[in-house]
């Protein structure tokens, strides 16, 4: 007995000594971003036991290699071949070094020949999606952060339950956290139903981090492989505008028909065998589709897939090289403005060439914490000669970036560290004058009752107020 009494505190100190260094030593190899790494070793070095344990369960990215193992191409999925950077369009010549670095970023194809459609709310994209539900004859491929057990949730439930009568192949991936966000959970009602679905990471696990790590925020319908939806809106009664709900959500959504139809349902897919190990595969799924390399009609796009299994994510470099190569304008909406750094200098950047930067925010924010978190930045950009607005109303959860009225990039991304490094997201490149001025008008629409934010509208409010934005801004990584 006197032996272990002895011998204990030798080995419990060899494992603190061995774990600490080992949670270090993967802290510097494994994080890209000094800070970071530097951040988690001081915190791993100088907190006994605590500090690599949290490491391990908090620091480490399982998902990164879950998903690479699952990713690749042994595992069958349906790969579209790299095409031309440029495809032949006379409006892409302007910005032909944006679709090449974005080659280099993402080797997923331009294609031309896609039709984009703007839906507004609720009002109108839940009738276009569930009208293409109901004329689903093969293959129905959906995935949502949100899907609320309320009046919007019960729709699309039915029209599912309709599809799955008909015997259409039904595919629903619904986020494990956003499946809580209505209580009771849309989960039973689909079980009882028969719908085949799945919830992403969803786990009560601690080294899953269900809460505090990553999400699938995807908003994705592929509708036999040729109709697809995809843009901000989530599915829950808040986005009814018309019927007057207790918190109205405003927001915009795409249908898209076209070759990048595949490219969502391959988006779809890859997640859907991340999750459940099933792969999706054949002309249900993935029909032939006319390539429109070629065509001179039509929007060229592609999807722009961002996920923390990716050592470059391609949303945020897309983002930073469109903002390198403006010109005239660039105009941001978005309900969540927490850029890093790097974004922030570039976007002050071009407001200092002379290009005009209009950044559009919602005053009334749902998570007033990344409000605030956002506010002392906004000083610095306005300084900088960026514009800020700030519509009034209800809250506006669109997303939408124009650059010289030629691109824009639509889809589920916020500007904030978790749409950009922590989540699961898909937006859609787009290279169209008109597609770009018809997102433009939007965003003029949105100003024209907004707000303009002055550099001492911040400045001068009190110290307990600029304390407490500042102290939310520190977490600003993870909100």
């Amino acid at each position: 007995m006197q032996f272990f009494a002895d011998i204990w505190p030798i080995t419990l100190a060899t494992i603190q000594l061995a774990a600490m260094l080992g949670a270090a030593g993967h802290a510097m190899l494994s994080k890209s971003d000094v800070r970071s790494a530097s951040g988690w070793v001081g915190f791993i070095l100088l907190v006994p036991i605590l500090g690599w344990l949290i490491y391990f369960l908090f620091g480490v990215n399982r998902i990164e290699r879950r998903a690479r193992e699952m990713r690749g191409p042994a595992q069958g999925l349906p790969r579209l071949a790299s095409g031309r950077v440029a495809p032949e369009h006379r409006q892409q010549h302007e910005l032909e070094s944006l679709a090449q670095f974005g080659q280099k970023v993402l080797a997923e194809r331009f294609d031309a020949g896609n039709t984009i459609i703007v839906l507004t709310n609720g009002d109108e994209t839940y009738p276009a999606m569930i009208a293409a539900i109901d004329g689903a004859t093969r293959s129905l491929a959906l995935s949502t952060y949100i899907f609320n057990n309320d009046k919007a949730g019960k729709l699309f439930l039915d029209a599912l339950s309709r599809a799955l009568a008909r015997g259409v192949r039904l595919r629903v991936l619904i986020d494990g956290v956003g499946s809580w966000y209505s209580h009771p959970s849309i989960i039973p009602a689909l079980k009882e139903r028969g719908i085949n679905h799945a919830r992403f990471l969803y786990s009560l696990t601690p080294w899953q981090m269900p809460y505090l790590n990553m999400r699938n925020h995807q908003k994705i319908l592929v509708v036999d492989g040729t109709i697809g939806f995809t843009g901000g809106i989530n599915i829950a009664e808040g986005n009814l505008i018309k019927d007057r709900p207790r918190k109205p959500i405003l927001d915009h959504h795409f249908k898209i028909e076209g070759p990048v139809v595949a490219q969502l349902m391959r988006t779809f897919a890859y997640e859907w065998t991340f999750t459940t190990g099933e792969i999706l595969d054949g002309p249900d799924w993935f029909p032939p589709l006319e390539t429109g390399t070629s065509a001179n009609t039509g929007i060229v796009a592609r999807a722009l897939p961002g996920g923390p299994d990716q050592g470059i994510n391609p949303i945020r470099w897309t983002m930073l090289a469109a903002l390198s190569e403006a010109r005239k304008s660039i105009r941001i909406v978005t309900p969540y403005f927490l850029p890093d750094s790097t974004l922030s200098t570039v976007l002050s950047v071009a407001a200092m060439r002379g290009v005009e930067v209009d950044i559009v925010l919602p005053a009334n924010n749902n998570l007033r914490f990344v409000d605030w978190a956002a506010t002392p930045q906004l000083a610095w950009l306005i300084e900088a000669g960026c514009r800020v607005w700030k519509t009034e109303g209800p809250f506006e959860h669109t997303k939408l970036m124009t650059i010289d009225g030629i691109w824009s990039m639509v889809g589920s991304a916020n500007w904030d560290g978790r749409s950009l490094r922590l989540n699961f997201e898909l937006n859609l490149e787009c290279y169209d004058r008109a597609f770009a001025s018809r997102l433009d008008r939007l965003i003029d629409a949105k100003i024209a009752i907004a707000k303009a934010v002055q550099r001492k509208d911040i400045t001068s409010r009190s110290l307990p107020v600029r304390l407490r934005d500042a102290a939310i801004r520190l977490a600003s990584p993870y909100l």
